[in-house]
């Protein structure tokens, strides 16, 4: 393996792990170090990223890495991911009422089914329409518009809008 191969591979799949992986837990710091981790194994362990069968081998990987991270942190796993702004122009209210929302949202966003969070994290962080939605997990666009339908009732009952 390349180092050239290497970034080519990390290039092509990084984002689309980590969205996977995000998906899959719903908080943005452990999916990005779980890919990163998988990625530094392929490194360590020189494994070939020009072969067919990488992605597969990418997702697997990840996949395992998630399950081996609940294992290990079955009581302290918590769905909540610290958004690190510049507040200096904020009250400190506004702080704490924006903290406030955005934990209720991140809990309120664990609390969703997969399927549920799978749709509205397609649709809000990578905007996609429906209909590319409905194409990528191979169900049908009304599918995605119960289950969409779905989870903004969910959330905004329970962040309260």
């Amino acid at each position: 393996m390349t180092q050239l191969d290497f970034k080519k591979c990390f290039d092509q799949y990084f984002d689309p792990l980590r969205n996977y992986i995000y998906y899959k837990c719903g908080d943005n710091e452990l999916s990005t170090d779980i890919v990163q981790d998988v990625f530094l194994k392929v490194w360590e362990k020189s494994i070939d990223t020009s072969s067919n069968s990488i992605k597969s081998l990418l997702y697997k990987m990840a996949k395992d890495s998630l399950f081996d991270y609940y294992r290990k942190n079955k009581v302290a796993n918590k769905y909540l991911e610290r958004l690190k702004l510049d507040f200096s122009a904020n009250t400190p209210d506004e702080i704490l009422e924006y903290k406030e929302l955005q934990e209720q949202y991140e809990k309120s966003l664990a609390t969703l089914g997969e399927k549920q969070r799978t749709v509205f994290l397609m649709s809000r962080m990578e905007n996609l329409t429906y209909k590319e939605i409905a194409e990528r997990l191979s169900i049908s666009i009304k599918a995605v518009e119960k289950r969409m339908s779905q989870a903004l009732k969910v959330l905004k009952q329970k962040v309260g809008y």
